[in-house]
């Protein structure tokens, strides 16, 4: 399978689909419903049997019926897989009007971000002064990109010791979806079920607000949460204090809605440089990326860009195998960039990816970052945390089994940095939040 898979990895593991226009290159790619079939790649392993046809996944494809959404459940329940959690709040009480508007930056001025704008201030971490990028990537901020001292990872690849890149071991694969939860979740969640497979969920705050019962039901399902954001904006154009109110209400409501605050972070579109992961410190967040080999080559299926009809399915399986065929020559495990917020994201988790790799030779760990890292599903959580085995990120000089210090790989961008109006969501469906999100 690895030697069918080499030639499509040199161009397919990749951010090179929505991230080549950030960068100021021109990349053509066959829009949904063109000529180009869609097939899937030679040498590939398992389908489900249930699988959506690969026709039918694309960016006009109609509506596929949803599950019904869980109500929050009661107050007081617990998780199996962690004995010292707390009960879960009562979600049903969460009043909507006391939170920020959903997809957009949270303002600034309320007393909870001054209260969270007063403890970083307080937690002796130096935050840069430097000011924030303008919107467009690389090409609209040349003086950040030559700046080192930065470590921007969009334009670049640059890492410090705080990031996790990769899980410890070979072949382990730490499994992350974004963006979520939303409507077409539960489907990935009972696949996930039948499989008896775990994953990290990046979870926008929005979303949480909007989900709260989904959102336990992934957490005591035995997923991991982390945090994705409020908004999903591109944190290295905020403020400091943007930043600070774009996490801090996502660690908000996520804690109201579980009654635990991730220790995890993502950043959106990857879009993190030493200003950003200096506030994610003092905020007790641990940045979480996916696995890059170079400034242009990151193991990102593309799989977000087939709602919007900028990537077919079958690039996204192309994408795929590449990743597998580099996965197996490193030495380190490897985390992959995919998303649950749509249904085409979904069908091709469930109906193609996740087979295939369950079939895969030889066999991958599948598991959540923070299980990869070798810790216990506790130390995920503030409150239910080991600090004997696993420091708090503001007492820590790494990342939770990292061995790696900070790098730069050039100055490239791998990574998607445009910019779009904020989208709402509406009672009973999923808006095309597309438009709101970009590609990460």
């Amino acid at each position: 399978v690895a030697a069918s898979s080499s030639a499509a990895s040199a161009s397919a593991v990749s951010g090179t689909l929505a991230s080549s226009a950030a960068a100021g290159a021109t990349t053509t790619i066959a829009a949904s419903g063109s000529a180009v079939p869609a097939t899937l790649p030679s040498g590939w392993l398992s389908t489900n049997p249930t699988a959506v046809p690969l026709s039918g996944i694309n960016a006009a494809a109609p509506s596929a019926s949803t599950q019904p959404l869980p109500s929050p459940s009661p107050a007081g329940t617990k998780p199996s897989h962690i004995p010292n959690a707390p009960g879960l709040p009562n979600a049903a009480s969460i009043v909507v009007a006391n939170y920020p508007a959903l997809d957009k930056t949270p303002p600034t001025n309320s007393p909870e971000v001054q209260q969270w704008i007063a403890e970083v201030a307080a937690s002796g971490v130096n935050i840069p002064t430097w000011s924030p990028n303008v919107a467009g990537g690389c090409a609209a901020n040349p003086q950040a990109v030559a700046d080192k001292s930065r470590c921007w990872w969009t334009c670049g690849g640059c890492t410090n010791a705080t990031d996790v890149t990769t899980c410890p071991g070979k072949l382990h694969w730490g499994l992350t979806y974004d963006d979520g939860p939303a409507p077409y979740t539960p489907d990935l969640l009972n696949y996930l079920d039948s499989v008896n497979l775990k994953a990290t969920f990046y979870v926008v705050g929005s979303r949480a607000l909007s989900y709260p019962g989904l959102l336990q039901e992934e957490y005591l399902k035995g997923h991991e949460i982390a945090v994705h954001t409020w908004a999903h904006p591109q944190l290295t154009t905020l403020t400091n204090d943007q930043i600070i109110a774009e996490l801090g209400w996502t660690k908000k409501i996520i804690k109201d809605v579980l009654g635990v605050t991730p220790l995890y972070m993502r950043p959106p579109y990857g879009d993190i440089d030493d200003r950003v992961r200096a506030i994610c410190k003092a905020m007790n967040l641990i940045p979480v990326m996916w696995t890059r080999l170079s400034p242009t080559s990151t193991f990102d299926t593309a799989d977000f860009d087939v709602h919007g009809g900028t990537a077919t399915v079958s690039t996204v399986l192309s994408n795929w195998q590449g990743i597998l065929a580099n996965a197996t020559s490193l030495n380190t495990g490897f985390i992959v960039l995919e998303h649950d917020l749509f249904q085409q994201t979904v069908e091709i988790a469930t109906g193609y990816v996740l087979p295939d790799a369950l079939a895969f030779t030889p066999k991958l760990t599948i598991e959540p970052v923070g299980t990869c890292l070798g810790l216990p599903a506790a130390d995920s959580y503030i409150e239910t945390n080991d600090n004997t085995t696993n420091p708090l990120p503001l007492q820590a000089s790494s990342a939770p089994g990292s061995s790696g210090s900070s790098s730069s790989s050039g100055n490239s961008t791998a990574q998607s940095t445009s910019s779009a109006p904020a989208a709402h969501l509406t009672s009973g469906s999923l808006l095309a939040l597309a438009a709101a999100f970009g590609a990460a």
